[in-house]
């Protein structure tokens, strides 16, 4: 089985501070463990909310929103990983993707690369990677899009792979499917989805291959106190019939 495990973005990261070099290197020991593995997909840790852009979808029309602002709806259904050339090209395919969902909300955010975080001096011209987030609505909580919408999505998907702009999508499963770890100075509280909503923004996110829920709980124990141990990780559940 394949788990997203998701934490929340925290102060420090909102308020533009790299994570301590202690924490880099703990967490890559720890990725570095399950890819060696073969437990570890994918992952990557976001910047705050300045660098976002929220997009609502309404009766066709598009509004967008830059950061900093805080988390509003923030329940992922789905997340795609995007390499570009400027953000404004990242607009633009986010802005083509919702207008297939009708009415939604998506968010594209900044990934973190290895010179954002102090580890290498950052190379002369480097793409821009860039995570999309689908929100969860009605639909995706109930079993997904309709037939014509996925037919779409799947066009599109195949127009940004052959652009090289898809590097990955991620599709997750309804959050009945999943857990809510609140972590308190390492003291684990397990909360039952579904989730009506998240009020808080996504700070970054691992997937991996485990046997099963009771092991992907017992793995985040280890990812949370890497993170300080006071923090809250969605555990969810992804489609692989939907990712690719």
């Amino acid at each position: 089985m394949r788990f997203m495990m998701m934490h929340k973005n925290d102060p420090n990261t909102e308020a533009g501070q790299s994570p301590p070099m202690e924490l880099v290197h703990e967490m890559g020991a720890f990725i570095g463990e399950h890819a060696k593995a073969g437990r570890f997909v994918d992952g990557a840790g976001l910047a705050g909310s300045k660098t976002r852009t929220r997009l609502v979808f309404r009766n066709g029309q598009c509004t967008s929103k830059r950061g900093p602002y805080r988390g509003e709806h923030e329940l992922p259904a789905a997340t795609l990983l995007l390499k570009v050339r400027t953000y404004e090209e990242a607009l633009g395919w986010a802005e083509r993707f919702g207008k297939i969902l009708g009415d939604g909300e998506l968010e594209l955010g900044k990934v973190n690369e290895p010179w954002d975080i102090g580890l290498m001096p950052p190379p002369e011209n480097p793409p821009l990677q860039m995570l999309l987030i689908e929100k969860a609505d009605r639909a995706t909580e109930s079993g997904g899009r309709s037939r014509e919408q996925k037919t779409a999505i799947s066009r599109l998907k195949t127009e940004m792979t052959k652009a090289g702009v898809l590097v990955r999508a991620l599709s997750l499963e309804p959050s009945k499917k999943a857990k809510r770890l609140v972590f308190r100075n390492n003291d684990l509280t397990v909360l039952d989805g579904p989730f009506a909503e998240s009020k808080e923004l996504l700070g970054g996110f691992a997937v991996l291959e485990l046997p099963g829920m009771d092991d992907a709980i017992e793995l985040a124990r280890r990812y949370a106190e890497i993170l300080g141990g006071t923090l809250e990780i969605d555990v969810r559940l992804v489609d692989q019939s939907e990712s690719s």
